[in-house]
């Protein structure tokens, strides 16, 4: 538990540095918001994908981030709560919520910014993308991407089903 308790404290204080800025993330018409998020286990990596429309994104994750992701979105309770359950019971102890997530692609690597309120005022965090998603699923708060990355990176599949033979994630 201390192990736990102390990532989830230092998550905190990182998050607590790393303020960005607000101006670049703030909602733009070319933003859309993201329709469903649903986790598969492949072969190579567990993919989290991001779904527009009928395109998707893949976001390759760690399995521990996949299955918090999973969890969160099943109501699966693990015995010990893994690293983003402590970071939401630690933000909801001080009244922090998950306002909103915002995902960008740059040099190949997605990254995520996460906008927190607490009594009435907003700050932005910068934040891999998966744990991002992970938060955001966790509050059950929107996520963001720009509609030029979902043309760019998006991949046509039936979410629900197997995906499609001839697309690759």
């Amino acid at each position: 538990m201390g192990r736990y308790l102390f990532c989830g404290l230092l998550m905190l204080v990182l998050v607590s540095t790393l303020e960005v800025d607000i101006a670049p993330v703030l909602a733009t018409s070319r933003e859309v918001k993201i329709e469903k998020v649903e986790v598969r286990f492949l072969p190579m990596s567990p993919v989290v994908l991001l779904a527009v429309g009928d395109k998707a994104i893949s976001i390759f994750v760690d399995p521990t981030v996949a299955g918090s992701i999973q969890g969160a979105l099943t109501g699966k309770k693990f015995s010990r709560p893994l690293s983003h359950d402590l970071m939401r019971s630690i933000l909801k102890t001080y009244e922090i919520h998950v306002d909103r997530v915002f995902i960008t692609l740059r040099d190949g690597v997605f990254y995520g910014t996460l906008t927190l309120s607490q009594n009435g005022q907003q700050h932005l965090f910068d934040s891999r993308s998966s744990d991002a998603i992970a938060l955001a699923v966790q509050f059950d708060s929107p996520i963001f991407v720009e509609r030029e990355l979902v043309e760019s990176a998006g991949k046509s599949i039936g979410l629900g089903r197997e995906p499609k033979k001839d697309v690759e994630l």
